[in-house]
């Protein structure tokens, strides 16, 4: 706290300290997708109740805010004091000492509330290292009425030949209806994530057990063969465009017969004030092919604190507020129940407030829980992570292999193509990194 002097007149001049709170500005770092934009929307909240904090929003599209987030924790640039990333980037940057340790989220936080698997995976030997916002694996949402109309009737456990047909059969290009919409947009957190968590349903993998890449699998050829093939035939034009936010207002325009992405998405697509087809959709597990896994994946967008920040004090309460119990609340007595973050306490799913405005809400839990990071795919490997292999050297390999990926769905290159180019670039990286020689 700071003095300022103020003066009283009356028949002589009296100086006066007068305390001034000092102010701490936070600047935080997150990712334009519709749960953060209402975190946003609901920041006087906190600083009503902290008025010696103002917090200062840097806000972007999910491909450039992990290369800024990544480029400034790695030079110590300074730049944030909070920091939106994800399960992938929390183990790794914690075992470099770039994070800073959740020690102090206030007695009412209840960390033993987090979803087992979600705390376990932004955490480090028994230390929470981020704070999970939301948390999601991936689910298909469907038109219940186009599949009605259809004479379809989607399984709760789909196959991608049930998918596949179905897709085919709800494609009306005349009428701007797509059977479909996928991932397309290069990104290892955007085509990749759907990709790799197909690839594990189709029994391919990133690495085998001596760290050698994969892509000149049959299993590969199979997966892309099959994306390219389905995205050509039932997809939206410009495919190659679209990650989750595209797809998402595609899904919300009446477009889309089936979206397969993230279990977050499922409040926005049943929010009347945001989706056109609101009370039209059905939701059914990520589909699988006999082998034993399902096409989904395990992800938290999470809050945390870069070692360099001067102001961890001020963070964490904001961290520990966002990602707290009463934040759930407040959201709900804003925007309803059906709206809150999901995905990262036990406590919700509990909830009958909840779980009776949220259809959703089950089928995300099982999807969640079904999830294995460390066993994520149908032979062995030497990685954690489900749609990504949990190593620093993934991010620029996932990067450029989404961008073969996303040449073969835009038909700038062939399928095989595209997986020779990926083995190579993926080969090279490798043994510059000395996994393999």
């Amino acid at each position: 706290m700071k003095h300022v002097l103020g003066a009283v007149c009356g028949a002589s001049c009296l100086l006066l300290a007068v305390p001034v709170m000092a102010e701490t500005t936070l600047t935080i770092a997150t990712v334009n997708n519709g749960d953060m934009i209402r975190m946003q929307g609901l920041t006087s909240e906190f600083t009503k109740k902290n008025p010696d904090i103002t917090v200062k929003w840097v806000t972007l599209e999910e491909n450039v805010l992990r290369q800024r987030v990544t480029t400034d924790i790695a030079t110590k640039g300074g730049q944030f004091d909070v920091l939106t990333i994800g399960t992938y980037e929390v183990p790794i940057w914690a075992k470099k000492g770039w994070l800073v340790p959740l020690a102090n989220l206030g007695a009412d936080y209840d960390v033993a509330d987090l979803l087992p698997k979600i705390r376990d995976a932004v955490s480090v030997d028994g230390k929470l290292y981020a704070a999970p916002f939301y948390g999601e694996s991936s689910m298909v949402m469907y038109r219940t009425d186009l599949f009605e109309k259809a004479g379809l009737k989607m399984p709760e456990k789909p196959t991608w030949d049930f998918v596949i047909d179905a897709a085919k059969k709800l494609t009306d290009k005349s009428a701007g209806t797509y059977g479909i919409c996928l991932r397309g947009k290069a990104g290892w957190g955007e085509n990749m994530a759907f990709l790799s968590a197909m690839a594990n349903s189709y029994g391919a993998r990133w690495f085998d057990e001596k760290w050698e890449p994969q892509f000149n699998t049959p299993e590969w050829k199979t997966t892309l063969t099959t994306y390219v093939n389905l995205m050509k035939e039932a997809g939206p034009p410009g495919a190659s465009s679209n990650g989750f936010n595209e797809n998402l207002a595609l899904f919300n325009a009446g477009k889309c017969a089936m979206w397969i992405d993230a279990t977050v998405a499922a409040s926005f697509v049943t929010n009347p004030k945001e989706s056109k087809v609101a009370d039209k959709v059905g939701f059914a597990l990520a589909p699988n092919t006999g082998l034993g896994k399902n096409a989904n994946w395990l992800w938290a967008w999470s809050l945390a604190i870069p070692a360099g920040s001067k102001k961890t004090e001020a963070a964490e309460k904001f961290i520990a507020w966002a990602t707290s119990k009463d934040y759930t609340k407040l959201v709900a007595s804003k925007e309803g129940w059906a709206n809150v973050p999901p995905g990262t306490r036990t406590s919700l799913y509990q909830n009958e407030d909840y779980l009776k405005v949220a259809p959703f809400a089950k089928l995300t839990l099982a999807s969640i829980d079904a999830a294995d990071p460390n066993k994520p795919t149908v032979k062995p490997v030497p990685y954690v992570g489900v749609q990504y292999a949990a190593i620093p050297e993934f991010q620029g390999i996932g990067t450029q292999v989404g961008q073969q990926f996303s040449a073969a769905l835009a038909g700038s290159m062939t399928v095989d193509a595209a997986l020779t180019a990926a083995q190579s670039a993926t080969e090279r990286e490798m043994k510059r990194a000395g996994y393999i020689k």
